[in-house]
């Protein structure tokens, strides 16, 4: 145990604002549920426990003890109740850090997720945000923590009321870890009562494989440390002996999520390599999904002992799906370097992924339209692996699912090539920031007009994977940006017999006008409604180079095309302007300016676009 050295003043902090109202939201909205504070707390301290015996395997110093194990002491004379580790510790900066500020999230959206979910939920998003501890507030009016950081004779002490501040003091503690003292409030009693934390222990943390131990007062007064724990790692378990709540349970503590698993992989590899893996697909994508890193975060155990959460036991791509997977293949003194190069961890892999993939293939297969959710919330990330995973690039072409022209359900490759028409010998996509923009956009005009569906891709990711995939059953990819002579095939089905403007003098006219501000200017077919459209001719099209530009990528200012539809009202009256000897000067940067912001483009000169305008709205240009 611990106690506080005097010798110095405390130091009193500020909580940062989101802290404040963080304690609020945790403490009132949450209140019918406080027994979760018990589960985040040793949540924590077998997290820490975890980071020790990992960190001891290259620093011998760092050790845990043999008896190491996680303790629980209530103490109802002293209203008390102690929490007390073996574990990595903390720093005072780490203490003030972790402890006073919040750096994964935010209350706005701790709040939101809250206000939204249901009450049975609620309990779970404290998890999620990474948040637990301050769930101690709901049943304590003054919380102590105690830690000495691994490695550091110093320990300090952290204390807080909950209401806008905290003091670190210099502390005595005779071994590493943590102690956390819930000074508990008058109506949080029941939490004293060990028959109370018992249940609480094995509803929420029975599978944590630390030992947890429970002081208990006998009749005769004296007390007693006894197991609360069984320790029975679930994933060793046979699957005829977990129930459905089990797994789910199991799933939100190492996900810190507070849905129902999409899907729930349990299985035991034997062979040259053997393992037994407990991984889940989830149903909801977590706030901060697109935030996080590109890792896989699945737990590696050895000896169902925790070893890392870095081992990348699956592809980027697959990075949302969680679990365990344990093996008797590994040493426990595993290092870093040895994960990165062993072959038995290859192996493994290489298992793992392809069991994941075939269960996603498998459940693309089903035709309740529960795959489309689940691919509306981690088809952004999936579609990474059609970029960067050779391996696998095919078999993810196969399940994914797109937007296109056809209407508003999800289709597959397959279910557009069905659709093709005939003499149609590829597959049109067109790539964008928005759904609702691409669906409204200029270029798909003619090949509306000419029944050719087209795939509406909106994700960042979009505008790289084409490329690499480049065709599917032997028919290419092509973009509408690139693909203005694929109309002439096509006869329209528009009922339009709008006759077409001469152009001949105009086109020559509006080159001359822009100057190298275009590449090119041409008549075109692709329009029936817009008078006007830009496009590139050859290498990245107008997409790809706003999201290279965005991503702080170098990119050349690449003149674009300008497209005119000769059965336009304003591109008719242009060209008689030009038939009879007037200037189109002014009208020419309009038209181009008018197709930049068709197409999402910023404007070299929104001032000099609205005067332009401006001005021609206010009567005939002057050349």
């Amino acid at each position: 145990m611990s106690e506080t050295n005097n010798q110095q003043p405390a130091e009193k902090h500020e909580f940062s604002a989101e802290v404040g109202r963080l304690l609020d939201l945790v403490v009132h909205a949450l209140y019918s549920d406080r027994e979760i504070f018990l589960r985040e707390l040793v949540a924590n301290a077998a997290d820490a426990t975890d980071k020790r015996r990992f960190e001891a395997l290259t620093d011998s110093a760092l050790a845990l003890p043999e008896n190491a194990s996680i303790r629980i002491n209530p103490d109802k004379s002293q209203k008390e109740l102690t929490i007390s580790d073996d574990g990595v510790g903390m720093t005072h900066d780490e203490l003030a850090q972790n402890l006073g500020t919040i750096a994964r999230s935010g209350t706005r959206a701790f709040g939101e997720k809250l206000n939204s979910a249901k009450p049975e939920d609620r309990p779970n998003l404290i998890g999620q945000f990474g948040v637990g501890f301050y769930a101690a507030f709901m049943v304590a009016d003054r919380v102590e923590v105690t830690s000495r950081k691994a490695g550091s004779d110093q320990a300090w002490t952290w204390s807080s009321d909950g209401k806008g501040a905290f003091t670190l003091s210099p502390a005595s503690r005779s071994t590493p870890g943590t102690d956390i003292v819930l000074h508990m409030k008058d109506d949080a009693d029941e939490f004293l009562d060990s028959w109370r934390l018992r249940s609480i222990i094995r509803k929420w943390a029975d599978h944590i494989s630390w030992p947890i131990t429970l002081r208990e007062t006998k009749e005769d007064g004296t007390t007693e440390d006894q197991a609360a724990n069984e320790g029975t790692a679930l994933w060793s378990k046979p699957k005829s002996e977990i129930t459905p709540e089990q797994y789910a349970e199991f799933y939100r503590h190492i996900s810190h999520a507070f849905d129902e698993p999409y899907a729930t992989l349990h299985w035991r590899a034997e062979g040259v390599t053997e393992f037994t893996a407990l991984l889940f697909l989830p149903s909801a994508r977590p706030f901060d999904f697109m935030e996080q890193s590109r890792e896989s975060r699945i737990h590696l155990h050895v000896r169902r002992m925790f070893i890392t959460d870095e081992a990348e036991l699956v592809p980027n791509w697959m990075r949302f799906v969680q679990g365990v997977v344990d093996t008797e293949d590994l040493p426990l003194n595993v290092s870093r370097e040895m994960l990165q190069a062993t072959p038995v961890l290859a192996r493994i892999r290489k298992a793992v992924t392809k069991r994941v993939l075939t269960e996603i293939r498998n459940r693309a297969k089903e035709a309740d339209g529960g795959f489309n959710t689940f691919w509306e919330n981690f088809g952004a990330v999936i579609k990474e692996g059609l970029w960067e995973d050779a391996e696998h690039r095919t078999e993810i072409a196969g399940f994914a699912r797109f937007h296109s022209t056809q209407g508003d359900d999800l289709v597959t490759l397959d279910d557009y090539i069905a659709r093709m028409k005939d003499g149609q010998d590829a597959i049109y996509y067109l790539t964008g920031d928005n759904l609702d923009a691409l669906k409204s956009s200029a270029q798909l005009e003619g090949f509306r007009a000419r029944g050719l569906e087209v795939l509406l891709l909106s994700d960042p990711v979009d505008g790289f994977w084409p490329e690499r995939l480049s065709s599917y059953q032997e028919k290419p990819l092509r973009s509408v940006a690139h693909s203005h002579g694929d109309l002439e095939k096509f006869e329209s089905t528009d009922a339009d017999t709008t006759e077409a403007a001469d152009v001949e003098k105009l086109v020559p006219a509006l080159k001359d006008a822009l100057g190298e501000q275009v590449k090119d200017v041409r008549s075109t077919v692709r329009l029936t409604g817009s008078a006007v459209v830009i496009t590139s001719d050859g290498g990245p099209d107008l997409s790809m180079q706003r999201l290279m530009r965005r991503s702080g990528q170098a990119m050349p200012a690449m003149p674009p095309i300008l497209e005119i539809n000769p059965k336009h009202p304003l591109i008719k009256a242009l060209a008689e302007r030009v038939a009879k000897g007037e200037s189109i000067t002014a009208y020419a940067s309009v038209l181009l300016d008018l197709a930049r912001v068709q197409e999402g483009e910023p404007l070299p000169d929104p001032t000099g676009f609205g005067r332009s305008l401006a001005t021609l709205l206010a009567g005939p240009a002057v050349g």
